[in-house]
């Protein structure tokens, strides 16, 4: 029985257990920062930071496919029960909006598979179909739906986090196609020039206090 669980659909009874195993156990909510990103922020701003090891290149920030997620977002996805719970108590789309949790991690593991079918027929190598998971399974309007609150993680009885997956893949869009939603685009502006999303100089900041 054990061995039919490794190939058929219930296969995330197995992995359920090894999914919890590999929990983040940090504050529900926090984010993990790229380390070279890291890296270049505490060389420019912190004159006592050395930084350990010799630099190496990145090739790209966050994710576009599923080549680019960590092992822990591609187990979360094989984990899924399909239970729905995640997208029953997401506000947004209880609001109507596009997002489905379950849809994220669904498409995910639909990718994995069309990938390692693809490879099965390439004698184990990659050849580019000109398909991703961004935009070919999980569209951006669905990506920027996300308010981040992590409902979805709380809820989930074997703790997969789709929002790790979501993130990434936002990530993507801003900084290597420099796409955002209008609105964010102004506050990102705002930052880089008066170091406020409001665009308020350092001199009106503590303004407020006066009146």
């Amino acid at each position: 029985f054990i061995v039919y669980l490794s190939y058929s659909k219930h296969l995330h009874i197995i992995l359920a257990f090894v999914n919890t195993y590999r929990a983040r156990l940090t504050a529900p909510g926090s984010l993990e920062n790229m380390p070279h990103v890291s890296r270049e922020v505490k060389l420019m701003l912190d004159p006592a930071y050395v930084a350990q090891g010799a630099e190496t290149s990145t090739k790209k920030f966050g994710a576009r496919d599923v080549f680019d997620l960590d092992r822990n977002q591609l187990i979360g996805a094989y984990s899924c029960t399909e239970c729905g719970r995640c997208t029953s108590e997401c506000p947004a789309n209880l609001t109507g909006k596009k997002l489905s949790p379950r849809k994220i991690m669904m498409d995910t593991r639909d990718r994995m598979e069309e990938v390692g079918r693809k490879m099965d027929l390439a004698s184990g190598q990659w050849i580019d179909d000109g398909r991703s998971l961004l935009r070919d399974y999980i569209s951006e309007e669905e990506l920027w739906a996300c308010t981040s609150c992590n409902a979805c993680t709380r809820v989930c009885p074997v703790n997969i986090n789709p929002l790790d997956i979501i993130i990434d893949l936002r990530r993507y869009l801003i900084m290597e196609e420099s796409k955002s939603p209008e609105s964010l685009t102004a506050m990102f502006n705002n930052i880089e020039n008066s170091g406020s999303p409001w665009a308020m100089s350092a001199a009106d900041r503590a303004a407020w206090t006066q009146s």
